[in-house]
């Protein structure tokens, strides 16, 4: 039993996730994530460890997220592979047919493999209809001349007689351009069927006839009584009106074809010679055409399904907002990702906000002076510990410690409590602290303390402050970026909810407060 899932299946599944983007029943966020990668692998930076495909490696991809940023309607694109025009370069050309049994020029076994299409210096995209190929060229010859018309009709770039003909498609927008494109992607136009943009090109396809090529397999010998032309040649098939113009030469044989009317309706056709009054005896051999049959539509009617559309790229971008800071800076980050639909904390709602912390946050106070806060520091991904009872203390690890308003960031992973981060299984090794996972508090417990160790000052939790910002020095007012109750506070996400649908690891880099990221993730179908 032979069976197979085709390329037209992917496009659909493409299709069905851009539409999930833009649905109210659906959220989509970019994450960027792991400040403390060396302690997975001390080379990390050098070969980061491959993601695991696991739920409970999604686990430890939560623990480690530190902010969040939404993916809207407007930031994802249908891409496909960017191939540039270069002179010289033998380039393939669309026909309908191209198989295992049937390979390109450039030997691949499928149309969305081969380099069919081309994008110039001036972000148009071109359709290549014939590459040259003739019964002295049957591979195709190099290109030389690079297209840059917008004209409707398929036609050569330039005067090289190079052999090439080529159909343009649209010009990728400005915009499109600084987010969605990428070293080896561009993107598709978002709104093909609908927008009078591209209208032009749409109706060109629908109303100046389908077929638009036929190229010559073999000239054949002895034609005709002298050169000459011969026109009104019926291309016969399954569809109807197709016409078509054949040049005989001095020696007799075929030196050119024209398509003069593309009809309609064809999925196969050939030419029937002899209706244009082009003879073919015992003592000729007659030529081989090859009448190429375009997308269903006509080229540039469905641009998705004739250039091979599957692969959708995510954009988003990190970027630091004093009014909002929840992209934490001054630490190292080495993991990026998308999750599906994440929660609301506490809620059985999605997210909805564009920014989102990821992390647990402390607002610290000086104990000993009330300045103190501002004066001290804390080693980033070192240990921070609360005694929160008899016997009882509270670890995680810092994340970033902001000395304008206190507010210092942290997580508590699995390695705390005796659980291997870079294996993901549990430690032959007891934790310093046992392998109770508490939780700070505002309310310790008796034998506790709101002290916090781990910095170069005595800090402790502000019992009493609570809100979304604060006022330093009764002047200047600092939005936190999370909200507090009585010193504490949660991430903006439901740890654990959603899926995860993509991962990746990278060698770490800072983030600094003047830093921006382009996150651009290409999904394939």
């Amino acid at each position: 039993m032979s069976a197979i899932i085709t390329d037209q299946f992917r496009i659909l599944n493409s299709d069905t996730f851009i539409s999930s983007v833009g649905s109210t029943n659906f959220c989509y966020y970019s994450f960027i994530g792991l400040t403390n990668s060396s302690d997975y692998d001390p080379n990390w930076d050098n070969s980061p460890l491959a993601p695991i495909d696991s739920f409970n490696y999604s686990n430890d991809i939560w623990d480690t997220i530190v902010g969040l940023t939404k993916i809207n309607s407007d930031d994802v694109r249908k891409v496909i592979r960017k191939i540039k025009w270069t002179s010289g370069t033998t380039y393939d050309m669309y026909k309908n047919d191209i198989s295992r049994d049937r390979p390109t020029t450039s030997n691949k076994s499928s149309l969305y493999s081969s380099n069919y299409y081309v994008l110039n210096a001036n972000y148009r995209v071109y359709i290549c209809l014939n590459n040259g190929v003739n019964p002295e060229n049957p591979e195709g010859r190099p290109s030389l001349d690079e297209p840059n018309f917008t004209d409707l009709e398929p036609r050569p770039a330039g005067d090289s007689g190079d052999g090439y003909i080529w159909k343009y498609l649209y010009t990728i927008n400005p915009n499109d351009i600084v987010k969605f494109e990428t070293a080896n992607y561009i993107p598709v136009p978002s709104d093909w069927k609908t927008n009078s943009q591209y209208a032009a090109v749409r109706e060109n396809a629908a109303t100046s006839g389908q077929l638009k090529m036929i190229t010559i397999s073999n000239r054949g010998s002895g034609l005709g009584n002298l050169p000459q032309t011969y026109s009104d040649i019926d291309i016969v098939g399954d569809g109807t009106g197709g016409k078509a113009t054949v040049v005989v030469g001095e020696d007799f044989t075929v030196e050119s074809v024209e398509v003069t009317s593309g009809g309609s309706g064809y999925t196969f056709g050939s030419l029937d010679l002899s209706s244009g009054g082009l003879l073919v005896d015992s003592s000729s051999t007659s030529p081989v055409f090859n009448v190429i049959i375009p997308p269903s539509g006509g080229h540039g009617s469905d641009i998705y399904r004739e250039l091979g559309a599957f692969s959708v790229l995510l954009y988003s971008r990190i970027e630091n907002d004093d009014q909002n800071p929840n992209f934490i800076t001054g630490n190292k980050v080495a993991r990026i990702g998308i999750v599906k639909n994440p929660r609301k904390p506490g809620s059985e709602d999605l997210l909805s906000d564009n920014k989102i912390s990821g992390t647990k946050a402390l607002k610290l106070k000086g104990v000993l002076n009330s300045s103190d806060f501002q004066n001290t520091t804390f080693t980033q991904n070192s240990q921070i510990t609360q005694t929160i009872g008899t016997g009882k203390t509270a670890v995680g690890r810092v994340i970033s410690y902001d000395n304008n308003t206190g507010v210092l960031k942290y997580w508590q992973d699995r390695a705390l409590a005796g659980f291997n981060t870079a294996s993901l299984i549990q430690s032959t090794q007891t934790p310093e602290y046992g392998y109770n996972a508490y939780s700070f508090t505002s309310t310790p417990e008796v034998g506790g303390s709101i002290e916090i160790l781990g910095g170069t000052k005595t800090l402790g939790i502000d019992t009493e402050f609570s809100g979304l910002t604060t006022v330093i020095n009764n002047t200047t007012t600092y939005n936190l970026g999370q909200e507090f109750d009585f010193g504490l506070s949660d991430p903006e996400v439901e740890k654990y909810s959603g899926d995860i649908i993509y991962v990746d690891n990278r060698p770490s880099i800072t983030r600094s407060a003047n830093q921006k990221e382009d996150i651009k993730v290409i999904l394939q179908f």
